[in-house]
């Protein structure tokens, strides 16, 4: 895989308070260049939701309601999210969900693609037991040591999601082979339907 014909590429990971439709609590966005993750390039912050954190969410996230009780308010970020995150390919373990959430949150912003990670790893290891992002970082034997923070965190699955995308990357021989398996069909980024292929009317 020759890296230097990706396009510019961020991982993206969201938190959110536990309410449906869930409002962001965490988001983290982690560039890749040059095969690598740039983490120190990136962002990551809290935000305070306008419905508190649900004990469910913070179970699993270990945010609480007192943590983003002086983070900023989706509103005051939002326009620099947007800035970040345009022009750019997005990749994420199950992306449709971060894909679905930050679109609710950013309607006018379009991503030029979407890798979701979780089809990519189905398809590149069928045998493994599960595709959830902590078996395959069992199953791929990821070195997480340089990884901040901890799971289910925005930060440290991003940096996780990153770091699994480059290992799957390794098995495939270019960008479009890769996208190939990627993509969500109705994604951004899917290729479109080969219309001559179609001969009934």
């Amino acid at each position: 895989m020759d890296f230097g014909t990706w396009p510019r590429l961020l991982v993206v990971d969201v938190e959110g308070n536990g309410q449906t439709p869930p409002d962001l609590v965490e988001l983290a966005i982690i560039p890749v260049e040059h095969g690598r993750p740039v983490p120190e390039a990136g962002r990551a912050t809290l935000i305070r939701p306008p419905h508190p954190i649900t004990p469910f969410a913070t179970r699993v996230h270990h945010i609480t309601n007192q943590d983003v009780q002086q983070a900023p308010r989706w509103e005051q970020i939002a326009a620099a999210v947007q800035t970040d995150l345009t022009g750019c390919w997005i990749a994420a373990h199950n992306a449709s969900v971060d894909y679905g959430v930050l679109k609710r949150h950013l309607p006018e912003w379009k991503p030029a693609g979407v890798l979701d990670t979780l089809r990519l790893a189905r398809a590149t290891y069928s045998d493994a037991p599960r595709h959830g992002l902590d078996a395959l970082i069992e199953h791929t034997r990821l070195d997480l040591s340089t990884v901040q923070g901890r799971r289910h965190r925005a930060g440290y699955d991003a940096h996780a999601t990153a770091l699994l995308l480059l290992d799957l990357a390794a098995h495939y021989p270019t960008w479009d082979a890769l996208t190939a398996g990627a993509v969500p069909a109705g994604m951004p980024g899917a290729p479109a339907p080969d219309h001559e292929d179609q001969t009934l009317w």
